[in-house]
Formats: structure tokens, C-alpha cells, sequence
């Protein structure tokens, strides 16, 4: 299979139960909830995506012609040979691309995977970390994870029909949008009288690194 990856950099994990973490990230090409050109943006599952994943040129992107090629590059940005690799696979929608073969030959290499998936498409078995950010409007394949991370608010999309699932963290992220600020205040609010919850805030962007 070949690998269509829009771009692969070393940043901390910025979200989630990871935060703070030293991390690659191989961003892949493409999603199923949204084309990522904005001319689809109103009719989309997906309409408040902040990401580009569309086509192969950003940094360290390309095209990739099997899965131990994708994980040589990757490991070329692992900055340390004396800690154990950690490597978040994102997008667009990684699920559309990651296969056994990838998830084998990065656990042949001595990472440690996660991906970062809506949650509408199967992933592939032997993922160390899963996260998934359902989205309003697409049907929910992944119900057990590592963590459930729901962008907030989403068209009355109600986090309690969420907390029965199997996962081990669940977070409200506010949506990065024209009423951010009072989008954190709602989400600060709920996770005070509904602790189940987490709040998730976007630390790369506070601290402007990608």
C-alpha cells in the first residue's frame, strides 16, 4: 500500500491525556467527514475542521511506497535513540490509510502508536493509544479507547450519551471558533458539575508550536 502523508514534524502532544508529551506526528492525507477544500466546508459532516490535510506537501510529507519507508521517516525525526519513540498518527482521518502492515512495522521499530481518529471508520488492532473525537452526524465504529475527546459545543451533540462507552479518559475541548472564549467558559462550567469530564484545551496553540 502506498502512504499519502501530509506532513511529519516533532512537537509536544498539545491535547488531551498526553499533553505535554514529545511526540511525531504523521499528519495523513485526506478524511471522510470533509474534502478540506472550503468551497465543501457548509456541506460537510465535519464543518469546523482547523486543519490541512489535503494533498502531500507539507513539511516531511510525500508519498510513501510501504509502511517501513513511512516508518523510517518517521523515526528519523525521533530525537533521542535512548527513549522509546512516540508517534501520533493524525489527519485528516488516519483510519482511511492505517493498516496492519503500518501498525506492525512501527511496533517492529520500538514505538509506541497512537492515533487520533473521528471514530467513524475500524482501525486496525495493536494501537497502543486511541483517541477519538466524535463528530455530529457521523455514525460512531470506535467505542472503546484510551480516550474520548468531544469538541464542544456541536449543534446539541450531548456528552452524557457518550459516558457509557469504554473509555479510560473522557474530555470536553472547546470549539476554537468567533465565541471561543465563551465556548471554554460553557465547557469549564459542565466539567464542574459533570466530573466524569476533563477539560481539553489546545496548549500548542497557547504556546504557538504546531
Amino acid at each position: 500500500m502506498t502512504y499519502s502523508v501530509k506532513e511529519m514534524f516533532l512537537t509536544l502532544q498539545g491535547e488531551g491525556a498526553q499533553a505535554g508529551r514529545v511526540a511525531v506526528f504523521c499528519r495523513f492525507a485526506g478524511c471522510n467527514l470533509w474534502s478540506g477544500r472550503e468551497q465543501d466546508r457548509d456541506t460537510a459532516v465535519c464543518d469546523f475542521c482547523d486543519t490541512d490535510f489535503v494533498g502531500t506537501d507539507g513539511t516531511g510529507g510525500g508519498k510513501f511506497a510501504d509502511a517501513d519507508q513511512l516508518v523510517d521517516a518517521v523515526l528519523a525525526l525521533w530525537p533521542d535513540d535512548s527513549v522509546q519513540p512516540y508517534v501520533v498518527c493524525t489527519g485528516g482521518e488516519p483510519a482511511l490509510q492505517m493498516d496492519n502492515d503500518l501498525v506492525e512495522s512501527f511496533h517492529r521499530a520500538g514505538c509506541e502508536l497512537a492515533v487520533e481518529t473521528n471514530g467513524s471508520l475500524e482501525l486496525p488492532p495493536g494501537i497502543d493509544w486511541v483517541c477519538v473525537s466524535p463528530k455530529k452526524g457521523a455514525e460512531l465504529v470506535t467505542v472503546s479507547g484510551n480516550e474520548l475527546k468531544l469538541v464542544y459545543p456541536q449543534n446539541n451533540f450531548d456528552p452524557q450519551q457518550f459516558e457509557n462507552l469504554y473509555f479510560d479518559h473522557f474530555f470536553l475541548q472547546p470549539m476554537d471558533n468567533a465565541q471561543g472564549q465563551q465556548n471554554l467558559q460553557n465547557v469549564i462550567e459542565y466539567c464542574q458539575v459533570n466530573p466524569k469530564w476533563k477539560l481539553s484545551v489546545q496548549m500548542h496553540k497557547v504556546i504557538g508550536i504546531p
